[in-house]
């Protein structure tokens, strides 16, 4: 049986598609089976895995009962996706039927035993969505950069949480905040990570051990198609990012 886990902040520029896409690779690359799936409909996610998210079947072409699940997967080099497109913007408007929040669960019903992990990428907004993210999930990873914005991005997810757990999706959890373009010399970055502590505990969980610290290689490797850890293997990030995997895992 899968494990689901969602990378969520409403705030954008967090890091969420990176690090969705580092897990991804990472678990990959420790021979476990994964399938990404991309629930922005900036398609990110689906573009860092070289998907031609414009002419592939989409998670919308599923919602919409065009396309099965199966048929939207994209088999990769070293991992599964399923992307986004622009069409999933209207959501919001578009699937209001009874029941729209499970539309992501029941399609994934078929997915679990062909899988290890499924990591879901959420876009920068508390919608419909993202709602649908979290009730598919066990487990959600909160991203945020050491800003005060991003802090406040982050108390504003614990009202969506915790009515997805009480009324959805009971099993749900975070299994923590991660923090991305870390510099721990900066005063602000200590005084967010104190902060972000005691947020964190609000939400009975923590702040990960585990902290990505910026450079450019970061926003790079996205346009050459490959992951942070084969494009600068040797970088801060890469180095970050797989005690992060590991962190992760020992949690799990």
């Amino acid at each position: 049986m899968a494990k689901v886990i969602t990378f969520t902040n409403q705030k954008g520029g967090v890091g969420k598609t990176t690090s969705s896409s580092a897990l991804i690779s990472g678990l990959a690359m420790r021979d476990y089976k994964v399938l990404g799936i991309d629930l922005d409909p900036q398609g990110n996610l689906g573009f860092y895995f070289g998907v031609d998210i414009e002419n592939h079947i989409s998670i919308y072409d599923v919602f919409k009962g065009q396309n099965t699940i199966k048929e939207a997967i994209f088999h990769g080099e070293h991992c599964d996706i399923i992307p986004s497109n622009i069409l999933l913007s209207g959501a919001e408007i578009e699937f209001n039927q009874f029941g729209r929040e499970y539309l992501l669960k029941n399609v994934l019903a078929q997915l679990h035993d062909h899988y290890d992990f499924i990591i879901i990428d959420t876009p920068p907004s508390l919608n419909v969505l993202t709602v649908n993210a979290y009730v598919a999930s066990d487990y959600l990873i909160i991203p945020m950069v050491p800003e005060i914005l991003s802090l406040l991005g982050v108390s504003q997810i614990k009202e969506t949480f915790l009515a997805v757990q009480k009324f959805y999706n009971s099993k749900l959890s975070i299994l923590g905040i991660l923090l991305t373009k870390y510099n721990g010399r900066t005063i602000l970055a200590r005084e967010v990570l104190e902060m972000s502590e005691k947020i964190a505990s609000q939400l009975d969980t923590l702040v990960l051990e585990s902290k990505i610290r910026p450079a450019v290689v970061v926003a790079e490797s996205p346009a050459h198609g490959i992951s942070i850890f084969e494009y600068a293997p040797n970088s801060n990030p890469a180095a970050d990012y797989n005690s992060f995997v590991d962190e992760l895992l020992s949690k799990l």
